[in-house]
């Protein structure tokens, strides 16, 4: 028995739930490959360039969520995770190589490991019931682990970011297409399905989608701004990670997220959020709603996600 790597079925297990992670439109826009006892994690570029900004930063921070996803999977079943990010130069769309080293679980990591199944993006409208006190504190505290912050939107800077939210959904053709394109599909293997839109509408938007609908129903999430300190593609990775942490801190204390990224990939909206919410302190990588749906709210349907062979390279076995 080889102690210094897991068996094929527990890679396969940590990969699977690192696959639950969020993704823009859910593109899943990430590859594996498994070989001389690392796993390394790409930026799939077939998916990566089919989504809007040049420099991909939606695309790299969801492959920054998977990478933290199978880490917290990795560590609870007994596997540490020594990452090198951006191990190779000359190719920016190898994102990290990961070495494992046996490790004894704690019970966070279980924890986290089990709210990866339970996280869903929930688009509806959350409930006036106030998040304990504390939370929030805790979900920036994971993020700051992790090389980014989070800064709560309140009075002024939530009326500033809303104005920004509702502004993309006026923004030009191209954005648009991009959410229609990727929204409202029937069951397949990515993008958002229809049944997992909100019913409601509004105008000047793709139904659901964005935070701040234009209804009478008042929507009660807090609003939360990821940011990093630099804005390269190094950054963007770590602020992915930091984006699952917070996401499953949330899922694990019981509170519903929904993670926005796709406003920002436009340049003079993002700058408004870096200048008018983040005193122009930060750079922002994602805004989250965060808070909780009402007792009687149904559950929401799974979003579906690709075959793990459809995104993992043919296994290349290590000696043992």
């Amino acid at each position: 028995m080889n102690h210094g790597w897991p068996d094929e079925h527990t890679l396969r297990a940590a990969l699977t739930l690192a696959m639950r992670a969020p993704s823009v439109h859910n593109t899943q826009p990430w590859r594996f490959r498994i070989s001389d006892h690392h796993i390394h994690l790409y930026l799939d570029q077939t998916r990566a360039n089919q989504l809007s900004g040049t420099d991909q930063r939606d695309a790299v921070l969801s492959c920054g969520a998977a990478l933290h996803h199978l880490r917290i999977a990795l560590a609870a079943a007994g596997w540490s995770a020594v990452v090198h990010r951006l191990p190779t130069p000359a190719d920016l769309n190898h994102l990290a190589s990961i070495e494992l080293v046996p490790h004894r679980p704690t019970m966070l990591e279980h924890a986290l490991s089990g709210a990866i199944l339970r996280r869903q993006t929930d688009r509806r409208h959350f409930s006036s019931a106030p998040i304990p006190p504390g939370y929030l504190g805790l979900v920036n505290e994971r993020a700051t682990t992790l090389g980014a912050s989070v800064r709560q939107a309140v009075d002024t800077t939530r009326e500033r970011l809303v104005e920004v939210l509702r502004a993309a959904q006026d923004t030009g053709a191209g954005y648009r297409l991009e959410l229609a394109d990727w929204s409202g599909r029937p069951v397949t293997p990515d993008g958002v399905p229809a049944r997992n839109i909100p019913l409601y509408s509004h105008p000047g938007g793709v139904p659901g989608i964005v935070a701040v609908p234009r209804q009478a129903a008042p929507d009660f999430a807090e609003l939360l701004v990821l940011g990093t300190s630099t804005d390269d593609r190094l950054a963007q990775l770590c602020a992915g990670e930091a984006l699952s942490a917070v996401l499953l801190t949330a899922t694990n204390v019981g509170l519903a997220t929904c993670a926005l990224t796709e406003s920002l990939e436009i340049p003079e909206l993002r700058q408004r959020i870096r200048v008018g919410v983040l005193d122009d302190l930060a750079y922002p990588q994602a805004v989250i709603r965060i808070g909780l749906v009402p007792t009687d709210a149904a559950a929401l349907a799974v979003a579906p996600r690709r075959a793990l062979a459809d995104v993992l390279d043919p296994f290349e076995p290590a000696a043992c």
